[in-house]
């Protein structure tokens, strides 16, 4: 496809990785995470990508009543591209993590492309009081664990929602979760334009060195032509940083307090839109335009809001 002037900034408003001690800022409820992504939206977000929690404890919950309630606000006060996760949280089978992508048939979910070690642990040293007994449990236990996302699992996901109209944003950590979408664009599986969205800094993953970028950028480059539209999510302290040098590059960029929960050095965002205008500044900064909800729909060929389940 046609390269696009346009950048598309998606917001990861949630997240199943920070926990509610680390940030009073941290969307939880239902009502929290539909003021999110609508203030996300409002301030330059094509594509809102949505995680559920449960409102009292904020641990991760994929059940789809758990994501009804804020869909339906956020698709009747915005005409933003919602984005569910297929992610969920790294100790969940994908028969759980696709639920509600299932359920919902949304324009886009996300589609983990490989397992990996996903690894929260040293979060823990940063931390020393947690509200909730599941948040230890839940950075502790990343030390020993996979986050499965086997060639069986893709390939259930895809049937899952092959009848749905739901295209997906295809979350690659390493390089080698590219060569896996490639396998599976050559056996017919998935279709163009692809929606690959590259990850830095996760610990298990590639790192979030320019050199990391570049080289799966090249790699991208090699494997799917122009058939793609490439975004990124740097991690931390890198969020911003990664997002320019990929917008510099023609690229499209996440931000959101999944992936960072500052705004700035020892500073914590108060809202995923603080984050969002950042970007934005960043993009305008370098003579590009934000895509709305509209150009986003065109540039990834999504089938639109109105052929939503929710």
């Amino acid at each position: 496809m046609a390269k696009s002037k346009k950048v598309i900034i998606t917001c990861a408003v949630s997240g199943a990785i920070h926990t509610p001690s680390m940030s009073p800022y941290l969307p939880v409820t239902a009502d929290e995470i539909a003021e999110a992504a609508l203030g996300a939206a409002e301030a330059g977000a094509a594509i809102v990508h949505l995680h559920a929690r449960d409102p009292n404890t904020g641990r991760p919950d994929q059940r789809p009543e758990a994501f009804l309630p804020f869909l339906r606000v956020i698709k009747q006060a915005s005409d933003v591209v919602i984005n569910l996760t297929s992610g969920g949280a790294p100790y969940m089978k994908i028969d759980e993590r696709i639920k509600p992508s299932a359920t919902f048939k949304p324009e886009v979910a996300s589609l983990n492309m490989g397992s990996m070690n996903f690894g929260l642990f040293p979060m823990l040293k940063r931390y020393a009081q947690l509200k909730h007994d599941w948040e230890r449990e839940h950075l502790a236990n990343s030390e020993d664990l996979i986050f499965r996302n086997t060639y069986k699992d893709i390939e259930y996901a895809l049937a899952v929602c092959s009848e749905n109209g739901t295209r997906f944003e295809f979350e690659c950590y390493d390089v080698s979760h590219l060569y896996n979408l490639a396998h599976f664009a050559e056996r017919g599986l998935v279709k163009p334009p692809y929606f690959v969205q590259t990850v830095f800094g996760i610990l298990g993953g590639i790192g979030s060195h320019p050199e990391d970028v570049m080289h799966m950028k090249r790699t991208a480059d090699r494997l799917f032509d122009r058939d793609y539209s490439w975004s990124v999510l740097g991690t931390g302290k890198m969020q911003l940083p990664i997002a320019a040098m990929a917008a510099g590059m023609g690229g499209n960029v996440r931000v959101g307090l999944e992936d960072s929960l500052w705004i700035g050095p020892g500073q914590l965002a108060k809202t995923n839109a603080e984050q969002v205008r950042k970007a934005r500044q960043i993009i305008e900064g370098l003579g590009l335009e934000v895509a709305t909800p509209a150009e986003a729909r065109e540039i990834l060929s999504l089938k639109g809001g109105d052929r939503v389940e929710f």
